[in-house]
């Protein structure tokens, strides 16, 4: 069998060159020298989302996406089918820690300045797979259909009421009809295993080919010059002479980080899988019974509480419409060459205000 794998590997090499290119990968692709854990943290995320795409196709076998089947299709996995519950929380409790990753990668990014030119593509990107992977827990925040996806639903494509205008028609377009329901459940799960998934995987691939197209950006601590070298009258890949291979060097930081990444998400899983999946999770949708106190997921509740703190929700939405296109529009504002955190202290003061401002909102949605 191995001499068999061996002649195939020497039939592809010499038609298409493998040995030279994984060499190449592996050995002659060099990161900087200063390089640290934090640049770890999108293999990590890679390796999240492929366990969510495993996880729910093995969903989908079972799973019914009708409304008067859908909670009990949820039951019978997590009852009936061996592993079936293991499988459903490392599916729902790997959609929170997906965006927990995901927003402390882009932090890294932003406080060692690795958005600034020539950079600019990688953040939108990024930020848009931010925003498509908050989208994606929405919708599967519906699919097992108990009363707290159910409402939580309710709520939040309500918002869309309070635009100007068409805001009726939006409310209409997300749900389907005039209430949420079984049109509502359909549109969700192809936008949740079809549409979603398709756009995500296109973007984390655009994503990789521009950072090894202009080369992995040199972190700004430890060195005396942390201004951004880049020129603008040409298109130049960021080479590092001095650095160190990705092969064995920072793959191994790589798997320390996966490996870390898995024994929280496990400890998670089998010790504190409620944290995730609260009791009204564990309750049939019922159109006619509104729960006393329905929340959205952890990572809207700033939003919620946002909402809640103005008179009009048309101005919390405006309010969060701009704080979203400041966010996404940073590289082309912040035009400064600095990228270390401490020589630019405008900018750390207000980013961590920023942080502080929306841990605040999040744990007052959460308790009020």
């Amino acid at each position: 069998m191995l001499d068999i794998l061996k002649q195939i590997y020497y039939w592809l090499d010499v038609r298409l060159g493998t040995h030279g290119l994984i060499n190449e990968q592996r050995t002659g692709y060099l990161l900087p020298r200063n390089i640290n854990v934090w640049y770890s943290l999108g293999s990590v995320l890679l390796v999240i989302f492929t366990l969510q795409v495993i996880t729910g196709l093995l969903l989908m076998l079972y799973y019914v996406p009708d409304a008067d089947e859908a909670f009990a299709s949820v039951s019978f996995i997590m009852n009936e089918i061996p592993l079936g519950r293991l499988v459903r929380l490392f599916h729902a409790v790997g959609s929170s820690m997906m965006i927990t990753v995901l927003l402390l990668h882009m932090l890294s990014v932003l406080f060692m300045g690795s958005y600034k030119s020539p950079r600019e593509i990688h953040w939108l990107t990024g930020f848009i797979l931010f925003l498509l992977s908050m989208g994606i827990s929405l919708t599967g925040y519906l699919l097992p259909w108990n009363q707290l996806s159910y409402w939580a639903t309710t709520i939040a494509t309500d918002c869309a009421n309070s635009v100007p205008v068409i805001g009726s028609y939006l409310v209409e377009l997300l749900r389907g009809g005039k209430q949420v329901g079984y049109q509502t459940l359909g549109r969700f799960y192809t936008l949740h295993v079809g549409l979603l998934p398709l756009i995500i995987t296109i973007l984390i691939g655009s994503h990789l080919f521009l950072v090894k197209r202009t080369g992995v950006s040199t972190p700004p601590f430890g060195l005396e010059d942390t201004s951004n070298k880049w020129k603008s009258d040409a298109c130049v890949h960021e080479e590092h002479p001095d650095g160190i291979p990705f092969f064995p060097n920072f793959l191994l930081q790589d798997l320390i980080s996966i490996s870390l990444y898995l024994a929280c998400f496990m400890g998670l899983v089998f010790f504190m899988p409620n944290l995730f999946i609260p009791s009204t999770s564990y309750l049939p949708a019922n159109p006619l019974v509104t729960p006393a106190h329905i929340k959205p997921e952890w990572f809207f509740l700033a939003n919620y509480q946002t909402l809640k703190l103005f008179p009009s929700e048309i101005i919390g939405l405006t309010v969060q419409a701009v704080a979203i296109s400041f966010l996404a529009l940073l590289p082309f504002i912040d035009r400064g060459s600095e990228k270390h955190p401490l020589k630019r202290p405008q900018f750390t003061f207000f980013a961590v205000a920023g942080i502080l401002l929306w841990i605040s909102l999040t744990a007052w949605g959460h308790y009020s």
